[in-house]
């Protein structure tokens, strides 16, 4: 299982191969980009500076234990931290089942669950030079 909190750009196939097994029929994906606009902001985003409480990577493993605790799934997870530019995976993620639904089902449950427990935040740069802070809440 990857479980992992890195500045390092994210290989999306090494998650793959992480959950892949000869007993599965499925892979789902996610992978998060960083993208040139945020609905709430106003103006455009060039960048994204993530950081990460030094927990978080446990964080991350526990939310990927539990998803796979019943048994039925493998997972994969990881989120950058640093600068991030326009384009470039922020988080990737990989769930493998034997069968699609399960596979689907499970890759939302982890990113949703990601996004909504791991305590990571970014500050969005935008193109006039401002930045804004998302997540302090």
């Amino acid at each position: 299982m990857i479980a992992r909190i890195t500045a390092q750009p994210l290989d999306l196939m090494a998650h793959i191969a992480a959950v892949s097994t000869s007993a599965d029929g499925a892979v789902a994906t996610f992978v998060g980009l960083v993208r040139d606009h945020d609905p709430s902001v106003e103006g455009e985003v060039v960048a994204l500076d993530y950081s990460a409480h030094p927990d978080a990577e446990s964080v991350l493993s526990a939310i990927a234990s539990a998803i796979t605790a019943e048994g039925d799934v493998r997972a994969a997870v990881s989120h950058r931290i640093g600068h991030c530019d326009v384009g470039e995976a922020a988080i990737v993620a990989a769930v493998s089942s034997a069968h699609r639904a399960r596979a689907f089902e499970a890759c939302r449950e982890l990113v949703e669950r990601v996004k909504a427990e791991a305590p990571i935040w970014k500050r969005e740069i935008l193109a006039d030079g401002t930045h804004t802070w998302v997540g302090m809440s």
